[in-house]
């Protein structure tokens, strides 16, 4: 089952905010408009490092945005729901054939 990411709480004690929500977080601060291309959001947002969940290490933003399918986004929500996907197959480990094919020519 799919681990959904924390609502946000301003409380310095509770978890750390990961996956969408961290990206949420560095949206909210950005100048983005969209629609956006993948590039534009790394440029916005410089790129930064992520949890991928409550106890996972951090990954690039740009990282999780390769594994994304669409290049361009309309809206914030859009962003957001295929950023959901693509954090949840770094989470549990899980990651398309195409993403696994990418990887090893990047490499």
């Amino acid at each position: 089952m799919a681990a959904r990411p924390p609502t946000r709480n301003e409380d310095p004690e509770e978890p750390t905010a990961f996956g969408i929500v961290a990206v949420d977080d560095h949206l909210t601060d950005a100048d983005l408009e969209f629609p956006a291309t993948k590039r534009d959001v790394v440029d916005a947002l410089g790129d930064p490092r992520v949890p991928r969940g409550p106890n996972d290490p951090e990954i690039a933003l740009s990282t999780v945005l390769e594994r994304v399918d669409r290049e361009r986004f309309e809206s914030r929500r859009q962003l957001l729901d295929d950023l959901h996907h693509a954090f949840e197959a770094e989470r549990t480990g899980t990651t398309s054939v195409l993403a696994w094919l990418k990887s090893l020519f990047s490499a």
